[in-house]
């Protein structure tokens, strides 16, 4: 029996949790679930009801990040995990605790009106810079190839990107656009957005 994966096509954590078991080669019943109408047997192994959701037959694994470790610690031919995995962590926890926070208030700005959404771009702008440094250094975040950071933050760059295209285009982040434009386009990509069915049952 495979591994099942429930996932949302457009879910930035589950893109990752993609990313690493396509690029691992594992094979995976892949679930796509309807955010609505969320299947009984993804709630009855995972109440917290969010996707990623990895079924394995001797657990369950509910973690994008866990998920993308489970995946590249059985192959990672690209060497994602050859990195300062101190450092990648680091980056990842400021992207899913500060950066994400400034990307839900930007993307929904009349969720929270406290601010205004130009208030909560520069907000997330400060992470935005940040990697834009590290790109100075590097033709990826932490080396001259793409690891666990870059494939773990960049579907939540491309998400803030999405918000205002035209900004993010005229933007000062020459390198980042370069580097978020890399792989929308790659194979890699494209393979893991490919539309499925919706799962129900």
């Amino acid at each position: 029996m495979l591994p099942i994966l429930y996932s949302y096509r457009r879910c930035p954590y589950a893109m990752r949790a993609r990313l690493a078991i396509y690029i691992a080669d594992i094979a995976v019943e892949l679930r796509e679930i309807s955010l609505r109408d969320k299947p009984t047997h993804m709630l009855q192994v995972s109440p917290k009801g969010t996707v990623p959701v990895l079924v394995l037959p001797n657990g369950v694994i509910e973690q994008s990040l866990d998920i993308m470790m489970w995946a590249l610690k059985q192959n990672d031919p690209h060497g994602w995990l050859n990195a300062d995995l101190n450092k990648a962590h680091a980056l990842i926890v400021e992207n899913d605790t500060n950066f994400k926070r400034a990307l839900d208030c930007y993307k929904y700005p009349e969720c929270y009106p406290q601010l205004s959404q130009i208030d909560y771009r520069s907000q997330g702008e400060i992470f935005l810079q940040q990697l834009e440094n590290l790109l100075n250094q590097h033709n990826y975040l932490l080396k001259d190839t793409a690891s666990l950071a870059d494939m773990a933050i960049f579907p939540f760059v491309r998400q803030f990107a999405a918000v205002d295209s035209a900004w993010f285009a005229s933007s000062n982040y020459p390198q980042l656009q370069k580097w978020l434009d890399t792989f929308i386009h790659s194979d890699l990509f494209g393979g893991v957005m490919k539309k499925q069915p919706t799962y129900f049952v």
